[in-house]
C-alpha cells in the first residue's frame, strides 16, 4: 500500500510523541483531581498545572497568572468576547471584529448582535489585510472591543496586528486576537503587540484536543470577564469545572516543543511551502495563490484551479493525499468559503479552492507527491470542463 501523506495541519496536528509521553502518566498513575487539596494526588496535579501553565507562559512572554484553560479555542473565544460585552449594556457597547473570521467569532458577534449590541465587520483588501486606517475608522466613542485573526485559518495571511494593538491602545479599545492558527507557528508575544486577550488551541501545535486557553491581561483592569462556565469557582472563578490535567499537561508540552523547534520548522516549512506553489505554478495554467501579496504563515497556501471543482478534485486523490477545501469547522458546508468571498473572489474561484497546510513531519518528497497528484487530478477534471475548452478558445475568460 502506498505512503498516505497527511497536508491538513491547519485543521489539526498530529500529538507529538514528547508531548505524549509527558501526558501518559496523568491518566493512571497520577490521577488526582487538581483541586483536591487534602493530599498527594491532588498536590501532584496542581503541581502539574501550575507547571504547564508556566511552559505555555513562557512561550508566549506573560505572566501565568492570567491563563485561564478551556476544552479549546472555540470556548476561549466565547469567553473573550461575551465575557467583555457582558460587562456593559448592549447600547452602551460596540464591538468590531471582521468579515473573515474563523466561524466562532462570526457566530458569537451575531448572537451578540441578537441581544442588541451593535457590531461594524470589517472588509479586507484583494490579499486578505485590513489596513490600520480602515480599523480607525470604524472605532466609535463606544468601542469597547476589536476582535481580529492573528493568521487567517484558511489562507494563513497575517495581519499587522502590533500596529493594530498601538492603535488600540491609543483609543482604549480592548483588543482580542484569536491566536488559533499562529500560537507554536510563529513567535507569538500578546503583550508587546498590544493585545489585551489571547484564544489558543494545544491540537493546532502538536498537542491534545480538548484543550486550549485563554491569556487575558491583568495590567488592563478593562480586560476583567464575566464568566460563562459556572459551578464551583475554579481558575479564579473564570472557567469553572474540573480540570483537564492530562490535556493541561499535554499543552504545556506542545508549548515547551514549539519554543525549542519553532525557529528552525519556520524556515524549514517556508521552503516547502515555496517549492509547492512553485511547482505547481509551473506545472498548470490559472493557478491563484490566494493572499500571495500578504505575508502569510509558512506551512499553509490556499491555492484556486480556475475552472475545475475543489470538491471533485479532492476525490481524485484523496486516498492518498489529505488537504482540505478551507477550515475543518465548515467543511460540511458545500458553499463557498466566506474568506475567499471576502477577498472578492468568484464563487467559481472560491469554490475551485484548496487549502495544503504542512507540517513538522512533512517531507520534500511529499511536496512531490502532491503536486504529481494535484497536477494530474487538475488535468483530468479539465479534459472533461466545457469552461475550461471555451476558456482555451478565448470565449470565455
Amino acid at each position: 500500500m502506498k505512503k498516505r501523506i497527511y497536508l491538513d495541519h491547519a485543521s489539526t496536528t498530529p500529538v507529538a510523541p514528547e508531548v505524549l509521553e509527558a501526558m501518559l502518566p496523568y491518566f493512571t498513575q497520577r490521577f488526582g483531581n487538581a483541586s483536591s487539596r487534602s493530599h498527594a494526588y491532588g498536590w501532584e496535579t496542581e503541581q502539574a498545572v501550575k507547571d504547564a501553565a508556566a511552559a505555555l507562559a513562557n512561550l508566549l512572554d506573560v505572566d501565568p497568572v492570567g491563563l485561564t484553560f478551556t476544552s479549546g479555542s472555540t470556548e476561549a473565544i466565547n469567553l473573550a468576547i461575551k465575557g467583555i460585552a457582558q460587562n456593559y449594556d448592549p447600547e452602551a457597547c460596540h464591538l468590531i471584529t471582521s468579515s473573515t473570521e474563523h466561524a466562532a467569532v462570526l457566530d458569537t458577534h451575531e448572537a451578540l448582535e441578537r441581544l442588541g449590541y451593535e457590531v461594524t465587520y470589517l472588509e479586507p483588501d484583494s490579499d486578505g489585510i485590513f489596513s490600520i486606517e480602515k480599523l480607525e475608522k470604524a472605532i466609535l466613542p463606544h468601542t469597547r472591543l476589536v476582535s481580529i485573526l492573528w493568521a487567517n485559518n484558511e489562507t494563513g495571511v497575517l495581519q499587522d496586528i502590533q500596529a493594530m494593538g498601538k492603535l488600540c491602545q491609543r483609543r482604549e479599545v480592548l483588543f482580542f486576537v484569536d491566536g488559533t492558527q499562529t500560537v507554536g507557528k510563529i513567535r507569538c508575544l500578546p503583550r508587546a503587540a498590544g493585545i489585551d486577550l489571547l484564544a489558543l488551541s494545544a491540537h493546532k501545535f502538536y498537542g491534545p484536543k480538548g484543550v486550549g486557553a485563554l491569556w487575558h491581561s491583568l495590567e488592563n483592569p478593562r480586560a476583567a470577564l464575566q464568566p460563562q462556565m459556572l459551578g464551583g469557582g475554579h481558575q479564579a472563578g473564570l472557567r469553572s469545572g474540573t480540570l483537564n490535567v492530562p490535556g493541561i499537561v499535554g499543552l504545556g508540552a506542545c508549548a515547551s516543543l514549539a519554543n525549542f523547534e519553532m525557529k528552525e520548522n519556520e524556515e524549514r516549512l517556508t521552503s516547502l511551502r515555496n517549492l509547492l506553489e512553485g511547482e505547481l505554478s509551473n506545472r498548470i495554467e490559472q493557478v491563484l495563490i490566494n493572499g500571495a501579496g500578504a505575508k502569510r504563515l509558512p506551512h499553509i497556501s490556499n491555492m484556486s484551479f480556475r475552472f475545475i471543482e475543489a470538491e471533485a478534485l479532492l476525490s481524485t486523490f484523496q486516498r492518498r493525499v489529505a488537504v482540505s477545501t478551507g477550515s475543518a469547522c465548515s467543511s460540511i458546508d458545500l458553499e463557498p468559503s466566506h474568506v475567499l468571498l471576502s477577498m472578492g473572489l468568484s464563487r467559481e474561484d472560491a469554490k475551485a479552492s484548496i487549502r495544503v497546510s504542512l507540517g513538522r513531519d512533512t517531507s520534500q518528497e511529499d511536496i512531490f507527491t502532491a503536486v504529481e497528484l494535484i497536477d494530474e487530478g487538475v488535468r483530468q477534471l479539465r479534459a472533461e470542463s466545457p469552461t475550461w475548452e471555451l476558456f482555451q478558445d478565448g470565449i470565455i475568460l
